[in-house]
């Protein structure tokens, strides 16, 4: 087995253990035996199960990204439309992403600081795939910026959208509220709308 195969096992089978037990309870012992691998084989390719873990949520995070740039980069939608498709595959995507609801369990009792970059850079990517669209509704005339300032709109979008994250991920009630998403979503684009 080559070893891009190896380390892209030992990342399958962490992200499972992960998602399923949690950091905590995830021991690289455990990630071994049912990577069918030999320990020192995960400390080859991780330093430890600190950057694995990482690995395994810069993996969900680049999968966001992947299926969010598609809708970005969607030449036939309108800001508007395209602001909505963004919006509801953010939460599909993230809605399956357990290791990523790990790292948001993890603010509330103790904080990974070593995930810290990979959230950062997610929220800077993210502002600009939002002021993308929101330009682009600018010059459709659908949008407008209330007091001129893009970077405070874009800092207020990505709060909401954190905190939608707790009770949808956190409290487990993306099923119940996801049949509303259009009546958020209508808000949100009626505040951004001429």
């Amino acid at each position: 087995m080559a070893v891009d195969d190896t380390k892209n096992k030992i990342i399958t089978v962490a992200s499972r253990l992960f998602g399923r037990y949690g950091f905590y309870k995830t021991s690289m012992d455990e990630i071994a035996k049912i990577a069918r691998k030999a320990k020192g084989s995960l400390y080859y390719h991780f330093a430890g199960k600190e950057e694995l873990f990482t690995e395994v949520v810069a993996k969900e995070i680049n999968n966001l990204k992947t299926q969010l740039s598609v809708i970005v980069n969607d030449n036939t939608l309108k800001a508007d439309e395209k602001i909505k498709r963004y919006l509801i595959k953010r939460m599909e995507v993230l809605d399956s992403a357990a290791n990523y609801h790990e790292t948001l369990k993890a603010d509330f009792f103790e904080h990974f600081d070593f995930i810290d970059s990979l959230r950062n850079d997610l929220d800077n990517w993210e502002k600009e795939q939002l002021k993308s669209i929101i330009l682009q509704g600018i010059d459709e005339d659908i949008f407008r910026i209330q007091n001129g300032n893009m970077e405070v709109l874009l800092d207020v979008f990505i709060m909401v959208l954190k905190g939608l994250e707790i009770p949808f991920f956190l409290q487990g009630k993306y099923d119940d509220l996801s049949p509303h998403f259009d009546d958020l979503l209508r808000i949100l684009i009626k505040g951004l709308g001429k």
